[in-house]
Order: structure tokens, then sequence, then C-alpha cells
């Protein structure tokens, strides 16, 4: 069987294209900040705007002041900035998960209720974390910026 130059180089490219997302695969499962302009950093900021303006009216940018990424899940913090780049509230902590390629919001209020602390989510202590991790088991104790 004679193999023609064309038939190797389509063989060569799909070694590569494979080699390539396998690599992006590797990178997903690790803790990571998504970078500027990157779908995923899009994504996650793209459900916060929704939230954001569906309670406000307001349309904002973030000023984003923590942001972690580790096996589907993130944990963002951002400020909210009017239109003339001066903060319109108080910095905004959030929990996102990754479910069949859409992120969806978590709600952090709702872990902090069960606890005896004014802060959770806002400075969380390893109290709170372990309360996370009570309601969802998955939720990676890395990306989650734990106090004292």
């Amino acid at each position: 069987m004679k193999t023609s130059p064309f038939s190797l180089c389509l063989v060569f490219s799909a070694l590569v294209c494979g080699g390539a997302l396998r690599a992006q695969e590797a990178v997903a499962d690790q803790i990571h900040t998504p970078a500027a302009g990157t779908p995923e950093r899009t994504a996650i900021l793209d459900v916060l705007h929704r939230e954001y303006t569906t309670g406000s009216g307001s349309k904002v940018k973030f000023k984003v002041t923590y942001f972690k990424v580790h096996n589907g899940w993130a944990w963002i913090k951002v400020v909210p900035l009017n239109p003339n780049g001066q903060p319109e509230g108080d910095e905004w902590p959030s929990l996102l998960r990754n479910q069949n390629g859409t992120w969806s919001s978590i709600d952090l209020i709702a872990v902090a209720q069960g606890l005896d602390e004014s802060d959770g989510p806002q400075s969380p202590t390893k109290r709170f974390l372990q309360a996370l991790q009570k309601k969802y088991p998955a939720v990676p104790a890395d990306i989650v910026p734990v106090g004292k």
C-alpha cells in the first residue's frame, strides 16, 4: 500500500490537533485565572452581567479583584463600575458552576445563612468552606479565597 504525501499530512495534522486539544483539556483541569477576552472569562462575566442588570437595571462594567477556575467551578469577586468607571456597589463574590458547557451562578447566601458569620462569602473562612463543600462536594477548595 502506497502512502501519499496528502495522507501523511492528514495524519500529522490529526496528531498535532489532537495533542493541542488534550493540552487545552489539561489546562482546564488545573487552577487558573482566565485571561481577559477569552471565551471562558467572557461566559462567566456574562452570567454576572445578566444577574446584576436584572436586579439594578444598570449596565455596568466589572472590575475583577479575584478570579480562579478549576474543574468546572469558578470563584470570582467583582466590583460593579458605573459608566464613569466609579464603583457603584460593594465587592460581589460569586461561585459559578459549568454544567454541559453552560456557566450558572450558585446561591452563596443560602450557604452563609446556616452559619453565625456575618461576612460569609465576602471573607470566606474555613468554616464557610466546609459548609460550602458539604452542600456542593465537588467545589475545589483551591478556588475559594479562604482567610482565617
